[in-house]
């Protein structure tokens, strides 16, 4: 039975990231240098929560964003730079090509960068449940957000194309292309954060060290 897997985290330009959050890391102004901060804090935070995993055996993150792969680089994590197609689920399927070119028996999985409310145990929890579903011969499953109509997380059984249809409305995508959906209780997991009040939400569940020292307010207010 599958018992790690291995997982592609796509980053986006921090310039060009979460575009609905402008403002939210320095009280409206919206000033691009604060943005960036926090687009990078929430990557951040999400990548922590991947590293402490026991049940993650590869984190591959994508990006071409010179401070994202220095950033998480000096940390340890592997970065590699997006493929010659553009677009969120091209840079899955390429980070899950070169997963597989390593390992083909892997599990690979595709996880949001934005969830800064993420808890490690819950990530452990939720491929846990992937792998008793795998073992009941579902080939891919997925984890829908905390709205249920976007995706977090998807996962592809070894030997299966891990196929992301993530944007608008990927939940119902995800299961009509046959991924069985996760059913778990993991507020971290479904948080993604795009919006002022999704940030809102993440912050009472508790956000990760990153993203929380980037909204602390400053000495000078």
């Amino acid at each position: 039975m599958m018992s790690t897997v291995d997982l592609v985290v796509p980053v986006k330009q921090l310039g060009a990231a979460k575009s609905r959050l402008r403002g939210a890391a320095d009280q409206g102004i919206g000033d691009a240098d604060a943005h960036a901060r926090l687009a990078l804090a929430l990557a951040h935070d999400t990548v922590a929560a991947v590293r402490a995993s026991t049940r993650v055996r590869r984190l591959l993150v994508i990006s071409s964003d010179p401070v994202v792969a220095a950033e998480l680089g000096a940390v340890g994590v592997e970065v590699v730079p997006d493929g010659p197609v553009p677009g969120l689920n091209a840079a899955y399927a390429g980070g899950a090509a070169l997963l597989r070119e390593h390992d083909p028996a892997a599990a690979v999985g595709a996880l949001q960068a934005d969830l800064p409310a993420l808890r490690t145990a819950e990530l452990d929890d939720a491929i846990a449940a992937a792998a008793q579903l795998f073992a009941g011969r579902a080939g891919r499953v997925f984890c829908s957000d905390a709205e249920g109509t976007g995706t977090t997380f998807l996962l592809a059984a070894p030997g299966v194309a891990l196929d992301p249809l993530f944007g608008v409305g990927s939940a119902l995508r995800h299961r009509d292309s046959g991924a069985q959906p996760l059913h778990g209780d993991w507020p971290g997991l479904r948080r993604d954060v795009d919006t002022a009040d999704d940030l809102r939400e993440a912050m009472d569940l508790g956000l990760g060290e990153h993203t929380s020292s980037v909204l602390a307010p400053s000495p000078h207010h």
